[in-house]
């Protein structure tokens, strides 16, 4: 999608006023280091499933069927008083305030500071689309559609919380990290896809389409990145990361957690090790390549992903803990003004009741973030000795992970996105000349890719 060329002079005026920000101490990333002496850990689990009758993406239709429970799985890591906290939700996503919420609701059942929470969705389509500033604008118009409330999405951090608080009596040591990678076979593919031609086809989460699945899968990373915290050799929790998007079937009013839950849950049953999964950068990647929509695909994918956390586990080594980093880095994106994205034209789709409730609640959301992009989302980062674990909001595409990759060769990277949301698809500029739909529904500029890769590059301790 084109963007108008007044864009580009918002984005250098944006970009002038982080430089001043930077120059002020109010833009930097910020570095806690501990000495890793006294490292504890501990897991929480909350159920975090709404309630019956919640209307529920992506149909809006009242929950019917809980086929799942969507679950919040996280650990909380200490050292010398310092508590950091990294969290998955099995929630499709988490967007402005109801984000916020979530992380100081955590921030303070851990007793520690909001900027060390790191909060994630698993980006299923069989779950919430969190948005609370999204469903207070859309209560403003005349006869707004069915939608689910504000305090129905905040209701989702007390539990965690209660879990939490759980977790804070049953802290245990651990002294070594285990890094492993494996391959995941028939799984992710990317959805956009140039032909020789030129043109572009878009292959979404499932496709019927013969020889739309015959295309290539195109760009992805197909490593399953799994990080084992130990004491000794006792395993004592186990995160994986991949990047796709989790659908396999949906558009019914059912939660599930899809198949990586499916896989997740399953290990941990096999294993008696608390599992805990991360979404990568899966803005352009989904299954559809090896998803034809029914549920016979679905088991076949999660079997698939299940065997790549076993092969990722199998491929395991171990090396002792000596220090734990927490980097923190502030990035105000500028928000589209382009044609689509103007605040006229948000409020008349909220308001044209011809329209379906995702075109009207999506609406709201372009203008959620509209309101708030002069607020800055913070990016945050972990290590632990020569492992580093990246937090990135919105829906990245691949290429972000693959660069976080590259630009540390000589490390172990394992990059989470979908953290706060509002920003929708976070694409790179040369993908807006290209078309296709992420770009299409992307809420910051073209030039946004710039903000991304230095943050990336400063949160990864690269000069």
């Amino acid at each position: 999608m084109s963007h108008q060329p007044g864009s580009r002079r918002e984005f250098l005026k944006g970009v002038f006023a982080i430089s001043a920000l930077t120059a002020l101490g109010g833009c930097q990333t910020t570095l806690i280091r501990t000495g890793g002496s006294g490292l504890q850990i501990s897991t929480f689990r909350a159920d975090v499933t709404p309630e019956l009758g919640t209307p529920i993406y992506s149909s809006y239709k009242p929950l019917e069927t809980i086929e799942h429970p969507l679950l919040a799985k996280g650990i909380i890591l200490q050292d010398g008083g310092r508590r950091f906290v990294l969290c998955a939700v099995d929630w499709c996503e988490l967007c402005n305030s109801t984000h916020e919420v979530f992380r100081k609701r955590i921030a303070k059942a851990a007793k520690t500071d909001v900027s060390h929470v790191a909060v994630q969705t698993v980006h299923q389509h069989t779950a919430p689309m969190a948005d609370g500033d999204a469903s207070r604008l859309i209560e403003t118009v005349n006869d707004p559609p069915v939608h689910p409330t504000a305090e129905s999405f905040e209701k989702g951090a007390e539990p965690i919380a209660e879990a939490i608080g759980q977790a804070m009596k049953e802290f245990v040591p651990f002294n070594r990290i285990g890094i492993g990678q494996a391959k995941v076979e028939r799984v992710a593919s990317n959805r956009r896809i140039i032909t020789p031609e030129g043109k572009m086809v878009t292959r979404m989460s499932s496709c019927q389409d013969p020889a739309v699945r015959a295309l290539p899968e195109g760009l992805i990373d197909p490593y399953i990145k799994t990080i084992t915290f130990s004491q000794g050799d006792r395993p004592l929790v186990r995160i994986h990361y991949y990047a796709t998007h989790p659908q396999s079937f949906y558009g019914d009013p059912r939660a599930s957690y899809d198949f990586p839950g499916i896989a997740r849950e399953e290990l941990q049953t096999k294993e008696n090790i608390f599992q805990i999964y991360f979404n990568g950068c899966g803005g352009d990647i989904a299954a559809g390549k090896y998803n034809d929509g029914k549920p016979a695909a679905r088991a076949e994918l999660a079997q698939r992903l299940l065997a790549g956390m076993e092969a990722s586990i199998a491929a395991t080594t171990y090396t002792p803990v000596e220090t734990l980093s927490w980097r923190t880095h502030p990035v105000t994106f500028t928000a589209r003004n382009d044609k689509g994205f103007t605040e006229p034209e948000c409020f008349a789709r909220m308001a044209d009741t011809s329209q379906s409730t995702n075109v009207r609640y999506s609406a709201a959301q372009v203008q959620a973030w509209r309101n708030r992009a002069h607020r800055p989302i913070e990016f945050t980062a972990l290590q632990l000795g020569n492992v580093h674990i990246l937090h990135l909001p919105g829906e990245p595409m691949v290429e972000f992970q693959r660069f976080a990759q590259r630009v540390r060769r000589d490390a172990f990277v394992a990059v989470a996105g979908y953290g706060d949301c509002a920003t929708a698809y976070i694409c790179t500029e040369r993908s807006f000349s290209e078309g296709g739909y992420e770009p299409s529904a992307s809420h910051v500029v073209p030039e946004s890719e710039i903000l991304v890769r230095d943050a990336i590059r400063r949160l990864l301790d690269v000069a």
